[in-house]
């Protein structure tokens, strides 16, 4: 139920005016698509002007330029890459001019109820790519290069990949009547209700896919069953709609995995140069995952080229590097970063000897000093003067070494690296949480009039040298595995654009929550005792603030039962009801 089906309290639905009621017209064009994706774009190479933006859908969807000029770059991989047939990737661009149109209450109710990792993006888009090129005698160029690329709001890059991968080889054989069919088919899928198993049909195929909740276990990957057993075709199951293999992408990498994570949890700048699109997205993606469920709140490029817009901001000496994760393909870009001061080099996939290092791993990125940085021909490794502020969890690589050497599956691999980062962020944050569960009023001291109808009690401000007394008796390094100056990591921590980040959400969390509690005691309160030696114009005001804390309740999704929205509303009632004549007439206009 949205929250403006919950509206219990009439005259207080009244007040929100035309307002709600536009927001639930019903016959906003591509509506449901739009809960999905923002548009679909066709990218192709032009002899006379390179990239060139060929189509667009739905045809009216508002890109400026700078967006399209973008998007044209993003699309392709650069000369360096040298990808022949078919490759997946994603990027991510900033929004030009602000939010253009008002989100449907869907979007809403989605980003109330998926984990915060998971919301919509706000301010950017993310593309998602299928590129084509292959040899082609009948075009001049000798080859044929295209891209396809679902421009969209959610991180959902399992799913839209997927998608891709079923839609984009009958785009490239049938051409425009294929997507106007696809796009159709997408604007009848059921909108992305968290905590819902879907079916999505589309060319022919069923995708059941499960929508993240708040309410799902982290560790939890399984699909729920979706009730739908007769479905013909038989649904193409995916277990998840974002998560990525991190062991496939962490291979290179993993004995440093956890200096990667610090590096995360703290949003220091980080490059990556890999080899393609493919392997510089899927890094990227895997690092800024790899604190899940805590939202990375930095800035991150899973594939960024020389000629985006965007380019001088981050190339610039003349002030400190950006919180950003970018990744990158143009070796030229090790020259004009190396101020930067931690750089990831990715070289192609190679093993050891046979195939593995004397140990079973493939082999491995070394760590160096910045100062060993050449230029075009630097070797892989990770590059920077960060001192780890946790020790290696040695058991962990052991355990990979022994699973892989053993021919475990990827998923049970991947299963293990993920729930030891889970572990590390969870530990990590369960004390701030703690503490922050510290800092609300006690429940007594929520009552209904003591600070007045309109303002509820307030939290107690965060302070940090107090938190970090605590840690002493309840810190993570009395229960997680890796050991090592868990403190110093808090002080970096709170420098970060992270905690900024974690405090405003949880902060505005537990601020509604008091507004919910607040509002119960009022509604639980004896409305005619408290009327008795009150004045007209204290009555007129009771109303009015009633009214703008149930108008404040929908807009803002406040955990209150439906219950007490309707005890407010009788207490509306029955203050109004104890005016004279006239004032009932001014609240209550016919």
């Amino acid at each position: 139920m949205d929250a403006l089906s919950r509206a219990g309290p009439r005259r207080a639905r009244d007040h929100l005016g035309a307002q709600c009621t536009g927001a639930r017209a019903p016959a906003v064009p591509w509506a449901r698509f739009s809960a999905w994706l923002e548009c679909v774009c066709v990218v192709t190479f032009d002899l006379e002007l390179g990239q060139a933006l060929e189509l667009v859908y739905p045809s009216d969807f508002r890109l400026t330029d700078k967006e399209k000029s973008s998007i044209c770059y993003l699309s392709f991989p650069d000369s360096h890459s040298g990808c022949l047939g078919d490759t997946q990737f994603s990027f991510r661009i900033r929004q030009c001019g602000g939010q253009r149109s008002p989100w449907p209450a869907d979007n809403r109710q989605y980003d109330s109820g998926a984990p915060v990792s998971l919301q919509r993006e706000a301010a950017h888009y993310l593309g998602y790519v299928y590129f084509r090129q292959v040899k082609d005698s009948s075009v001049k160029r000798g080859y044929f290069q295209k891209s396809l690329v679902l421009v969209s709001r959610l991180p959902f890059v399992r799913l839209f990949q997927a998608l891709l991968g079923l839609i984009a080889p009958e785009y490239f054989d049938k051409l425009a009547p294929c997507l106007e069919a696809v796009c159709s088919e997408i604007d009848q899928w059921p909108a992305p209700v968290p905590g819902r198993t879907l079916n999505l049909p589309v060319v022919g195929v069923v995708l059941q896919v499960h929508i993240p909740s708040r309410a799902d276990k982290p560790e939890s990957t399984s699909l729920k069953h979706c009730g739908h057993e007769n479905l013909v075709p038989a649904p193409l199951v995916l277990s998840s709609v974002h998560e990525l293999d991190l062991f496939r992408c962490f291979q290179p990498v993993l004995t440093h995995v956890q200096t990667l994570w610090e590096l995360m949890l703290l949003g220091e700048p980080l490059l990556v140069l890999a080899p393609s699109p493919a392997v510089s997205s899927e890094m990227v993606l895997a690092l800024t995952r790899c604190l899940q469920p805590l939202r990375f709140c930095c800035d991150y490029r899973p594939y960024f080229t020389i000629h985006d817009s965007e380019f001088k901001e981050f190339a610039t000496r003349t002030q400190a590097p950006p919180n950003v994760v970018l990744g990158v393909t143009n070796p030229f870009l090790i020259k004009t970063l190396q101020h930067w001061p931690h750089i990831l080099r990715i070289g192609e996939p190679k093993m050891s000897g046979r195939g593995c290092s004397a140990g079973g791993l493939p082999k491995q990125v070394k760590l160096k000093k910045p100062s060993r940085l050449k230029t075009l021909d630097t070797k892989p490794g990770l590059y920077t003067t960060y001192t780890a502020h946790l020790h290696r969890d040695k058991a962990l690589l052991t355990r990979l070494l022994r699973g892989l050497r053993r021919g475990r599956p990827a998923d049970a691999l991947t299963a293990l690296l993920r729930g030891h980062l889970l572990e590390l962020t969870q530990s990590f944050v369960v004390p701030l949480e703690h503490y922050m569960a510290g800092l609300m009023p006690l429940q007594e001291s929520i009552t209904p009039w003591k600070v007045g109808v309109q303002t509820p009690p307030q939290m107690r401000p965060f302070h940090q040298d107090d938190f970090l007394r605590g840690l002493q008796r309840a810190g993570p390094q009395l229960t997680c595995v890796p050991k090592g100056d868990w403190l110093g990591l808090y002080r970096r921590f709170f420098k970060s654009p992270h905690f900024d980040g974690w405090y405003r959400q949880r902060r505005r969390e537990m601020a509604h929550k008091l507004e919910a509690l607040h509002l119960e005691a009022v509604c639980e309160a004896d409305i005619k005792t408290w009327m008795k030696d009150k004045s007209e114009v204290e009555v007129v005001d009771l109303v009015l603030k009633l009214r703008e804390k149930l108008v404040r309740a929908q807009s803002h999704q406040l955990p209150v039962k439906e219950e007490m929205l309707q005890r407010a509303q009788l207490h509306i009632e029955t203050a109004i009801g104890s005016l004279p004549k006239d004032l009932q007439a001014v609240l209550c206009p016919p």
